[in-house]
């Protein structure tokens, strides 16, 4: 059966159907399991990937660099490009990538500014993965999120989950939203007025029929959750620094209020956290964060070879 990713970019979570998404777990399932018996395969020996990244990470380009390597692939890389690639010279990034498919044979890029991964992508001559373009989208995180819900739960069917924090500049939370639209879900969304999730989106949630309330009750809405999950404060996003300082801490999830509410949730974050989270929360069960983190490698393992391998 020939493979419907093969060639292909991904710069938003639309871009895979259901059926693809699904795919992509199942293969991450399967690199798992092949993992803990041989750690490093040959899939893609003689192929390789370049990130290319223009802000800050730990998670993502790590774990996309150590799932090419666990392939049997080679990785070049540009970590702070803005300042370290020709980007600094005025260089597009359509011509970046243009330039840099000469070297790879798969794009990773990260960059401040929403829709920029489009924009590399119609340079690219490879196939051009999003890792994230300011606050537009973060794919990949929310193909791991996906994942972690379903070995965390047993499946996504049926569950009620809760997006907490700041809905409005975060992009994981803008892809998850999307992706969760193609299971049977309810949707709980938890901010500030202030760090609402956009009304584009949620208009198009709804569209697609998904069950959707929103709230400023944390405590109210965790008592009705299966999944929780939480996202930092953005500085980063912020124009007016008195405005964040105004919003950060809107929320902290710690042991207590979990005990007192809902003791079986099963509490998410894309980390990096600042103070969202409690360290007490980190032994609890439901504490599924760095595993989420580790899921990381799997599901980038399967994207990888799902868009190199026909």
């Amino acid at each position: 059966m020939p493979n419907p990713l093969a060639g292909r970019d991904i710069i938003a979570i639309g871009d895979l159907s259901k059926e693809e998404i699904v795919l992509i777990l199942e293969q991450a399932a399967r690199f798992e399991d092949w993992c803990q018996e041989e750690p490093k395969l040959d899939l893609l020996h003689g192929r390789v990937l370049a990130t290319l990244f223009y802000e800050p990470s730990t998670r993502t380009r790590l774990s996309f660099e150590a799932a090419m390597h666990r392939l049997g692939g080679d990785v070049i890389s540009v970590a702070e490009a803005a300042k370290s690639s020709s980007a600094a010279k005025g260089e597009t990034l359509a011509d970046a990538a243009r330039v840099i498919s000469g070297y790879a044979d798969v794009i990773v890029q990260r960059h401040p500014a929403a829709g920029s991964a489009q924009e590399a992508a119609a340079g690219a001559t490879v196939p051009l993965i999003n890792a994230g373009d300011g606050m537009g989208e973060h794919p990949t995180q929310a193909l791991l999120d996906l994942y972690t819900i379903q070995r965390e739960r047993g499946q996504i069917d049926g569950l009620r989950v809760g997006l907490a924090g700041d809905l409005k500049h975060g992009r994981t939370v803008h892809s998850l939203s999307r992706a969760l639209a193609h299971w049977d879900v309810t949707l709980t969304l938890i901010s500030p007025p202030a760090l609402a999730l956009p009304r584009s989106i949620t208009d198009g949630l709804r569209q697609q029929g998904l069950t959707l309330h929103e709230t400023g009750d944390l405590a109210a809405a965790m008592a009705k959750c299966d999944v929780l999950y939480v996202t930092r404060i953005q500085r980063e996003r912020f124009g007016d620094p008195a405005e964040y300082e105004r919003l950060r801490g809107s929320y902290v999830v710690d042991r207590a209020l979990i005990e007192r509410t809902n003791p079986d949730v099963t509490i998410m974050h894309p980390l990096p956290r600042v103070d969202e989270i409690a360290t007490d929360v980190d032994n609890l069960p439901g504490a599924a964060y760095f595993r989420q983190a580790a899921n990381g490698v799997w599901v980038r393992m399967a994207v990888l070879v799902s868009v190199l391998v026909g």
